[in-house]
């Protein structure tokens, strides 16, 4: 039988997800549009991942190095907005998922 899912796993992928995307669109230079899709917990909850988009894509790695170096900052923003109690450890990635998908409604519309 399995285990329920507690609050604090479910819960928590939501609260810092919306926290990144606050955090991003405040600190970011604006030269990109960052859009925060979504945020994954590990299963021992120490580790959190948050993916997001980048526009126009020729700004991905600039956008994502600028994430990954403020991620300290991101922790210090969370624990001041958000109250999580123990803060795993972030790791932002592009959503290289959600770019496929949006690549084939792009295409199944041409058709």
């Amino acid at each position: 039988m399995k285990k329920p899912i507690s609050y604090r796993k479910q819960r928590l992928p939501e609260l810092l997800q919306h926290l990144a995307a606050e955090f991003l669109e405040r600190e970011s230079n604006h030269t990109s549009l960052i859009t925060v899709t979504r945020a994954e917990l590990s299963q021992d909850s120490k580790r959190v991942q948050i993916f997001f988009t980048v526009l126009p894509d020729d700004k991905e790695e600039q956008a994502l190095e600028f994430a990954n170096r403020r991620k300290k900052d991101f922790a210090e923003f969370v624990d001041k907005h958000g109250r999580v109690g123990r803060m795993p450890e972030i790791k932002f990635s592009i959503d290289i998922g959600e770019k496929n998908r949006q690549r084939i409604d792009e295409l199944s519309s041409e058709s």
